[in-house]
């Protein structure tokens, strides 16, 4: 029997490619033409041998086999750093939260709120702004008092002004420290 040049790449003859059967699904595969060693193509042929499957067949199975289980492996990556980045998202709420500063409102503020704000406002307004409290620390270098402009020598205590935000580093001496009202 000789070929027909019009046959589709498989080997199959013409017919009816409507009826949805294997020879029609077939005749829409492609043809894929490689080069492996000649250990595995001993190898594939003893397996096909031995499974009593064409060598096409196997080939086509693991190929459709690694790319399913490619594919598998990427879901579960991509569900895995999902689960990640939903798990940090909720930990850097938490830290948030946790670092979050509650302010009193003018009307709720207790009377040292106040005293504290008008020692604020006694030093010099703007620079004092936003303290929170006063940390002391022993000077490395020579220093001026932010309120009183004194000179504030090196081994002396002074007193580093903590911001809750950004703000200009303030330093005080100790008579200047405040002191309950």
């Amino acid at each position: 029997m000789t070929q027909n040049p019009k046959e589709s790449e498989n080997g199959s003859a013409g017919g009816d490619e409507s009826d949805g059967s294997e020879k029609s699904r077939s005749r829409k595969d492609k043809v894929l033409h490689t080069r492996v060693p000649a250990v595995l193509d001993e190898e594939l042929k003893r397996l096909a041998e031995n499974l009593r499957v064409p060598v096409s067949n196997l080939v086509r199975t693991f190929l459709e086999d690694a790319v399913a289980a490619a594919d598998k492996v990427g879901r579960l990556a991509e569900d895995e750093l999902r689960t990640v980045a939903k798990r940090l998202a909720e930990e850097r709420e938490k830290l948030r939260k946790l670092t979050q500063v509650v302010r009193p409102s003018p009307a709720g503020a207790k009377e040292s709120d106040r005293s504290s704000s008008s020692f604020s406002e006694g030093l010099g307004g703007e620079v004092f702004a936003g303290v929170l409290g006063w940390q002391p620390l022993t000077v490395a270098t020579a220093l001026q008092c932010h309120n009183c402009e004194a000179a504030i020598v090196v081994g002396e205590t002074a007193y580093l002004g903590v911001r809750d935000g950004a703000g200009p580093r303030v330093v005080i001496d100790g008579k200047c420290l405040p002191t309950k009202a």
